[in-house]
């Protein structure tokens, strides 16, 4: 979800105006996913890197959370949408992470919408706190080094709970990932939108999805192989 420094910029704005209209693109991206059947999607809100940022921004940010987190709750439970975060929550301001957790224990009994919401994370720490845990587990003895797989090494990482990403969405014409999801995108397929975050709406989910329809994708295999299968609706995310 970038682009909203430069939203505000443009206009002669404040950058902390630009996040206020972050969340909104937000919010409408929660109802359009809905409504167009997507069942998860995770949102890059907060990435280990954005605690450099001036100390003023990053207050702002995080009272923007909270606030976001009181409104959402309502609308949670009347969509019977399912709350998760990813990254190290503990290191997040104590009335934030209280406020997270609590709507994460109340929506948990929710299966049929996710919303993952990436907060203090990166996939690189993610990677290394999922090896330190594997590494304890080995030398308490409930593990092998030689049993370790992928499908292994990824009930340690953040996701374990959720499915791999089939589509991302980079806004504001970016054309990298910024530390996100790294190995879970190892297959998923990439819209890039020139569309500045704050004017995201449902029509460029609707291009992004579009998009995702024309791709072919093989896993490995070769075209002829996949004729007779179909594409699956994406589960989709959007890194910041």
């Amino acid at each position: 979800m970038d682009g909203n420094g430069r939203w505000a910029a443009k206009r002669n704005l404040p950058r902390i105006e630009g996040h206020r209209r972050g969340v909104e693109a937000v919010k409408r991206t929660i109802r359009a996913a809905a409504d167009l059947g997507i069942r998860h999607l995770t949102l890059y809100a907060f990435s280990v890197e954005n605690w450099k940022r001036p100390a003023d921004e990053v207050e702002a940010l995080m009272k923007m959370l909270e606030s976001f987190l009181k409104q959402q709750n309502k609308i949670l439970h009347q969509k019977k949408i399912r709350l998760r975060a990813i990254g190290r929550i503990h290191e997040l301001p104590t009335r934030v992470r209280d406020l997270l957790e609590k709507i994460i224990r109340e929506t948990a009994h929710y299966t049929e919408w996710n919303l993952t919401v990436a907060l203090n994370y990166g996939s690189r720490t993610e990677i290394v706190d999922a090896v330190q845990k594997y590494a304890r587990e080995v030398e308490e003895g409930r593990e092998k080094p030689s049993g370790l797989t992928w499908d292994k090494l990824s009930q340690y990482l953040n996701t374990s709970e959720i499915p791999d990403p089939d589509l991302i969405i980079r806004t504001s014409g970016e054309c990298r990932l910024s530390n996100f999801l790294l190995l879970q995108a190892a297959y998923a397929e990439i819209h890039v939108s020139p569309v500045l975050w704050p004017d995201f709406d449902e029509q460029s989910f609707r291009t992004a999805l579009e998009d995702y329809q024309t791709r072919e994708r093989r896993f490995g295999l070769t075209g002829e192989q996949l004729n007779q299968k179909t594409t699956p609706a994406p589960t989709l995310s959007t890194p910041c």
